[in-house]
C-alpha cells in the first residue's frame, strides 16, 4: 500500500485555495498544511496514472497490483526487470496461452534459463479386464503427453513450476515437468 512520501509538496495546497480570512488564520493553515501531507501522495499518483499502468515506468511497489488486474501471475521472480518483461508480454501471452511455443515463452520470461517444450509425445495406455489381471485388455487410445524441461537461471522450487504449468497448459493435456540444474 503507498502511504504518504516524506517532503512530498503538493502543487495545490489547501490553504492557499481557501478564503482571506482562513488564510489569515494560523491555525487554519496549519491545519490544511497537515492534510496537504496526507493528500501530496494522491495528487501525485493522479497526475502521473499513465505512467503507473506502464510497466516499464510503475514503481517497484505497485508491479503485483498491476499484475493481478491484468491476472499475470509473476511466480517468485524478485528480479524486477524479469517483473517488468512479464507484464510487458502479457497481451502476446494471453494471445498464444495453450500453445507450446506460448508456453516456452512464458516459462522462459519468468525463471529464465534453457526451456523446452515437447507436445507430440504419445502415451499409449493398456487396461485389464479385471484388477488382478495381466495387461492383455484392450489399449485406449494414444493421448499426447506434453513435457517441459526447464533449467532456471535462478533456483526455483519444482512445485511452482508445476503449479504454473498446470494453469497454462491445456487442461485435457497431460504433463510431465523436469527442473534440470542451471
Amino acid at each position: 500500500m503507498r502511504g504518504t512520501v516524506e517532503g512530498l509538496a503538493t502543487p495545490y495546497p489547501i490553504g492557499g485555495m481557501l478564503p482571506a480570512v482562513f488564510q489569515e488564520d494560523g491555525f487554519v493553515q496549519r491545519f490544511t498544511a497537515g492534510l496537504d501531507d496526507v493528500v501530496a501522495p494522491v495528487i501525485s499518483t493522479l497526475d502521473c496514472l499513465e505512467h503507473y499502468l506502464d510497466p516499464a515506468l510503475a514503481p517497484e511497489d505497485f508491479l503485483p497490483w498491476l499484475a493481478g488486474w491484468l491476472d499475470v501471475d509473476l511466480g517468485n521472480a524478485p528480479d524486477p526487470a524479469r517483473r517488468r518483461r512479464l507484464l510487458v508480454a502479457a497481451g502476446d501471452l494471453y494471445r498464444r496461452r495453450g500453445t507450446a511455443a506460448g508456453l516456452r515463452d512464458h516459462l522462459w520470461l519468468m525463471f529464465g534459463g534453457r526451456v523446452e517444450v515437447e507436445d507430440g509425445s504419445v502415451v499409449s495406455v493398456r487396461t485389464s479386464p479385471s484388477v488382478t489381471g495381466g495387461l492383455g485388455g484392450r489399449a485406449l487410445p494414444a493421448s499426447p503427453l506434453l513435457t517441459v524441461r526447464i533449467a532456471p537461471e535462478v533456483a526455483v522450487d519444482r512445485a511452482v513450476v508445476e503449479r504454473f504449468v498446470a494453469a497454462a497448459k491445456p487442461a485435457h493435456l497431460p504433463h510431465v515437468v523436469e527442473v534440470l540444474p542451471g
